[in-house]
């Protein structure tokens, strides 16, 4: 086994490089003058099983186009199996044509991954489940649900509901209610703009609990805060935020920090851009878990009880 990192999340790399026993492989990566990419993979790794890690974060075409180009080299290298770790599978919200005249760019990342030569995925909780039907590989989609559940546990919170600030993480937060043996409750929202979402109704009551929040993913935070808003009003006694992909940026940021949201729960699938400062952020480490489907895919054993949403 071979384990490579690109330069989006070196830091998640060599904790995931510890837990399954490897040192990461020595991997050159420059820029030429021109702004292109150039990679040395400086290990042998002729019929080696090879996985590379890769957050297709910020800057997203920068992290998808290294990405690609070390596979080839891999490839090229004669490694007898590559697989693509992306803990965060970036351009997962473009997933579908709901509008005239736009791109399916979740299924073209897809198609650039088989074309360079991956010969499966790994990834953690995807925008939309559906994706994995985009690859004509095998892929193994993880959720960050073990981690985040443990620590929710830990906190003894009073009265605790389980919220889905939009309709489209209603399962997932049904599979945290379960857990917990909590109620559950669904916000419903509109989007007026690329960051801009109004929340404008509660299915189900909060009035005198803790409610949790959980999503998939935050940039902006507007679905986020613009949910808390509308939960506070409903008479929730204190709103917390657990999110599996925290890509915030400053606007983000000065949202939460206006917000009823009293600690938002994160993991490290990508890295933090920007400094929390004194705002409650938690961090839980993903590495364990991925570096477990790692061993487990390297030894062809079954990833199943991994897969606990």
């Amino acid at each position: 086994m071979k384990v490579f990192s690109g330069t989006a999340h070196r830091a998640l790399a060599f904790r995931l490089a510890e837990y399954v026993g490897q040192p990461l492989g020595k991997i050159d990566i420059r820029r030429f003058p021109d702004g292109e990419v150039f990679v040395k993979i400086n290990d042998n790794i002729r019929g080696k099983d090879v996985f590379v890690v890769q957050s297709l974060c910020f800057p997203p075409n920068e992290s998808l186009m290294e990405l690609l180009i070390i596979i080839d080299a891999a490839r090229r290298a004669s490694a007898e199996r590559i697989t693509a770790v992306l803990p965060y599978f970036g351009y997962a919200r473009q997933d579908r044509k709901d509008q005239p005249r736009v791109p399916i760019t979740a299924k073209l990342v897809a198609n650039l991954l088989v074309a360079a030569g991956v010969d499966r995925v790994l990834t953690l909780d995807l925008h939309a489940q559906q994706i994995q039907g985009f690859f004509d590989i095998p892929v193994d989609h993880l959720y960050a649900f073990p981690v985040m559940v443990q620590y929710i546990r830990s906190l003894n919170l009073a009265q605790p509901v389980v919220v889905a600030p939009d309709t489209g993480g209603v399962k997932a937060a049904y599979a945290y209610a379960q857990s917990l043996g909590c109620g559950l409750a669904v916000v419903a929202k509109q989007r007026i703009g690329a960051e801009e979402v109004e929340a404008y109704t509660l299915v189900g009551s909060v009035d005198g609990c803790t409610a949790i929040m959980i999503d998939d993913m935050t940039t902006t935070a507007g679905t986020l805060c613009s949910a808390a808003k509308l939960l506070q009003q409903r008479g929730a006694a204190a709103v917390y935020g657990a999110v599996s992909h925290a890509t915030l940026t400053e606007k983000g940021l000065s949202r939460l920090r206006e917000s009823p949201i009293q600690e938002l729960v994160i993991t490290d699938s990508v890295p933090l851009r920007v400094d929390v400062g004194d705002y409650p952020v938690t961090v839980l480490s993903v590495a364990d878990l991925l570096g477990e489907a790692i061993l487990r895919i390297h030894e062809n054993r079954s990833v199943t009880t991994l897969f606990r949403e």
